[in-house]
């Protein structure tokens, strides 16, 4: 894909890492994120206009804490380090870093100390800004040349500048929406700073892919595995618009998908004129899952199976050459651990194994996007809104949304309480403002009473959060008259449910999907 201009961010293991390099994006400028271990002259090939340094887990004060290059600071590239950044950036160029009598974690109030770029047009709050702190260990004293440029009660050096050497500092997280106007100080960054320019737009971006696509697979015939999710269908309309009839998709029904969700991705499909052909694979992958317990043994066994089932109706189709995939940019780093400082978060099928086992050129046009990009690049390509404005469903399907052992009685119970609760959600005007809504089966009985009768039933779970990029979410304040009407009905329509219970906790300290 075509790059104008290019800010790097090297990681250092922060759980934010990713939300800085869409920060930067959704500013409009390129970026991209990278391994301290980069060599410096593979850096400078890269030629970026900045480099930002991402907090992290570890200590600077330990012996074996991840460091860059020390060269670095002395190419001339304006540096930005942010919480591990700035005090790795501290130490290495002479100030010193210990650890905090008093750790911040959370909001904080810094007053601004000496004038700096970074800082200009940030209106203050009685003279002071809000701001998101993380840390433990804190800059005492800052390297020679640089000046104190934000301070807090708890920590008297909250960032710092070297005007000379275009090296900058901040102890708190301007990436994350807790920060009054953190966006106003990137963009600084970005522009006044660095001297970037806007390129990074939704036109520019399908347009450049448009023509790499052409260039790379010129007239072979393209295999997609459609799942009918946000990723995969926004590729198979970016195929169809680059490569026409060339372009064939495979739609595998493990039997743990929604109801109706096979005759909605196959009718949307096929009404958009493109070449979708579905796989019956559910009593396959049911015979599979029988007695399993263990939710990554399922993800596995599902997985694994998937690619056998691909695998065999492809090799069904003569003259295919490429295997495109849905991988997104957060894809590659989560599964990416010897390339980045961050631990692997999941392994993601799709980012290795099935090429290599199908002996196709693998083609991903939209692994350096972010998810909220690719949205925007779908509305774009006229992608049907009922597909764009879907909640994340798991690739596993509902095989991880009911605890303890997959079978058909409980698939079947727990499509239909999911169903009962997306229309309900969607008939009070609710499901747009989510960000993820689903129903859990729990292994769990309770006494219920229906009429005059004893009933000793399994349990149910609504899940609702609110997110922005899903790293963190809150739980959804839904109206107690809704979960009880959902609840109601699911009771009363489903006989072998006793009762219903609401998921009222965040992330973290609990992940958004159960299992």
């Amino acid at each position: 894909m075509k790059k104008k201009d290019r800010i790097i961010i090297i990681d250092f293991g922060s759980q934010y890492t990713q939300l800085i390099a869409r920060r930067v994006r959704e500013i409009g400028v390129y970026s991209e994120v990278i391994s301290p271990s980069l060599s410096l002259d593979r850096i400078i090939e890269m030629n970026p206009l900045g480099v930002i340094l991402s907090g992290g887990p570890e200590t600077v004060t330990s012996n074996t804490a991840s460091k860059v290059d020390n060269n670095l600071f002395s190419l001339g590239i304006p540096i930005l380090g942010i919480c591990y950044g700035m005090q790795t950036s501290a130490k290495e160029l002479g100030g010193d870093v210990v650890t905090s009598d008093i750790r911040e974690f959370g909001h904080a109030s810094i007053s601004l100390v000496n004038s700096s770029m970074l800082f200009e047009g940030v209106n203050l709050n009685k003279g002071l800004l809000d701001v998101w702190m993380s840390h433990g260990d804190k800059v005492a004293d800052i390297p020679k040349g640089f000046e104190v440029i934000a301070s807090s009660i708890n920590c008297s050096i909250s960032g710092f500048q070297n005007i000379s050497q275009n090296i900058y500092g901040l102890q708190f997280h301007p990436e994350v929406t807790h920060t009054n106007q953190g966006k106003k100080i990137l963009s600084n960054f970005l522009f006044k700073i660095c001297g970037c320019s806007k390129n990074w737009s939704t036109s520019d971006i399908i347009k450049s892919m448009v023509s790499n696509v052409q260039s790379e697979v010129k007239n072979e015939k393209v295999l997609l595995g459609l799942s009918g999710g946000v990723d995969s269908s926004v590729v198979a309309m970016l195929l169809h618009k680059s490569i026409k009839n060339n372009l064939i998709c495979i739609f595998v029904d493990h039997g743990l998908l929604r109801i109706g969700e096979v005759e909605e991705v196959m009718s949307t499909f096929e009404a958009l004129g493109i070449d979708i052909r579905m796989v019956d694979a559910s009593e396959l992958f049911l015979s599979k899952l029988a007695g399993v317990i263990d939710p990554e043994k399922k993800r596995k066994i599902i997985g694994n199976t998937f690619i056998d089932v691909f695998e065999r109706e492809a090799n069904k189709i003569q003259g295919v050459k490429w295997l495109a995939q849905g991988t997104i940019y957060p894809d590659v780093i989560e599964s990416s651990s010897e390339n980045h400082s961050s631990s692997v978060i999941k392994s993601h099928h799709n980012v290795g194994g099935l090429p290599e086992k199908m002996n196709l050129k693998l083609l991903e046009p939209i692994r350096e996007l972010f998810k909220d990009e690719v949205k925007k690049i779908g509305a774009e390509l006229d992608t049907p809104n009922h597909i764009l404005s879907r909640h994340p469903f798991p690739g596993p399907g509902l095989g991880i949304r009911i605890m303890g052992e997959v079978n058909e009685t409980r698939i079947t119970i727990l499509q239909k309480a999911d169903k009962i609760f997306i229309d309900e959600l969607k008939k009070h005007n609710l499901y747009n403002n989510l960000s993820q809504a689903f129903v859990v089966y729990l292994p769990v009985k309770s006494v219920g009473v229906v009429g005059d009768g004893r009933r000793y039933e399994d349990v149910l779970a609504l899940r609702a959060v609110e997110t922005v990029d899903f790293m963190t979410a809150t739980w959804a304040h839904l109206p107690y008259e809704f979960i009880g009407k959902v609840s109601n009905r699911i009771v009363n329509e489903l006989s072998s449910i006793s009762r219903v219970v609401y998921d009222c906790t965040g992330k973290p300290p609990a992940t958004i999907e159960w299992e």
